[in-house]
């Protein structure tokens, strides 16, 4: 593995001049800090009185220091190639100018042989040249300067490897810490006591999710000893998705074979975490039919949140659970280093290859779970 060589690291901590939030180098030395401040919180997350939800900020500190160094190597390898484009355009061009220029001062013999019109064409001609070199020199200087941007982007790409493996590393870390310190949680309320034989009738007879929300929300929920949960309504417009990840179908829109979900399907990277947007009851968690794991959350009286896709789900039935709590991990497996970085370099392929599908009911009727997001909502 590559390790990050000592110019670059100054170019990261202290910025390249002339550079503005988009450059390549500017989202490189971001992601680095990003990282760097993930690494932290991971630390600190073993003295956090809360351990759960410090190790949930360090993952998605993780993601998104990772986010930003992959779109970072994406814009220099583009940026990289864009130059050498203009490079080839121009290089020709001034390279025989120069030439012209240099034939010019090693020429022998008097000026007034070198131009067909004798003496004042030489002359004009001088006059023309004297003008067009500074404009020449100029493009020379800037041809050189692109030369150095290349030798940083390059510098950049090749300095990001060993950050790419450590942040791997440490997102991997406080996975496995997390998934520990859910095991060993006891402090959560419990809203109510489930009736598993009840549960189980309903998984039996369920045909569609449909049905088996439907049937849950209809289940009595006796013994409640926590507080009664916030005015959800309230909330609409306002929610983080529950993962990072890009919509991929809106609410009753027709997929490839043409059936239509009253849901929303999110694309993620692998492993990705999922949390709880607001505080809910846990009401089921578990497989269900061909969706994998299902989770469905209360966030109030009458509605139910259902997230299903997820490979591995934490927390038990009747649980409450605030916001940001760690719900469960997408599928997939940990990024192999050198195809994470040659992909991003190359900008080929999508890492989102995991899907969660996002369903919002309120009473037995589905409705459009963009309108509570804030980076779906329209």
């Amino acid at each position: 593995m590559i390790r990050l060589a000592a110019p670059l690291l100054v170019i990261l901590l202290f910025g390249a001049p002339a550079q503005s939030a988009s450059d390549p180098a500017a989202l490189a030395r971001d992601a680095v800090q990003q990282l760097d401040a993930a690494h932290l919180a991971l630390q600190d997350a073993s003295r956090a009185g809360d351990r759960v939800a410090a190790l949930s900020q360090a993952i998605r500190a993780f993601e998104d220091g990772l986010d930003a160094l992959r779109e970072g190597l994406r814009r220099a390898a583009l940026r990289e190639a864009a130059i050498k484009r203009e490079f080839d355009a121009e290089s020709e061009k001034v390279s025989r100018f120069l030439g012209v220029l240099l034939s010019i001062q090693s020429a022998s013999g008097p000026l007034s042989l070198l131009h067909p019109s004798g003496p004042l064409g030489a002359a004009r001609s001088g006059m023309i040249v004297s003008e067009i070199t500074p404009a020449i020199q100029q493009e020379a200087e800037n041809l050189r300067l692109k030369l150095e941007e290349v030798a940083l982007l390059r510098a950049l790409q090749e300095g990001a490897a060993d950050t790419l493996q450590k942040g791997l590393v440490g997102v991997q870390q406080a996975r496995t810490e997390l998934s520990q310190a859910i095991s060993n949680r006891t402090e959560l309320p419990q809203r109510f006591l489930s009736d598993p034989a009840q549960l189980q009738s309903l998984i039996n007879s369920a045909e569609t999710l449909e049905g088996f929300a439907s049937g849950l929300g209809g289940m009595t929920t006796g013994n409640v000893v926590a507080d009664p949960i916030r005015d959800f309504q309230a909330a609409r417009g306002t929610l983080p998705l529950p993962v990072s990840g890009t919509l991929l179908r809106k609410f009753n829109e027709a997929d490839a074979a043409g059936i239509k979900r009253p849901g929303l399907l999110v694309a993620t990277r692998p492993l990705a975490l999922v949390s709880a947007p607001w505080p809910v009851t846990l009401r089921y968690s578990g497989p269900l039919l061909d969706y994998g794991n299902v989770m469905i959350l209360e966030p109030d009286a009458g509605v139910l949140l259902v997230l299903a896709g997820l490979d591995q789900v934490y927390g038990e039935v009747g649980q409450v659970l605030p916001p940001g709590s760690a719900l469960g991990l997408m599928g997939g497996a940990s990024p192999d280093p050198d195809r994470f970085f040659q992909t991003a370099v190359d900008g080929a392929g999508s890492e989102r290859t995991e899907t969660l599908y996002i369903e919002l009911r309120i009473g037995a009727k589905p409705v459009n779970p963009a309108d509570w997001f804030i980076e779906t909502k329209e």
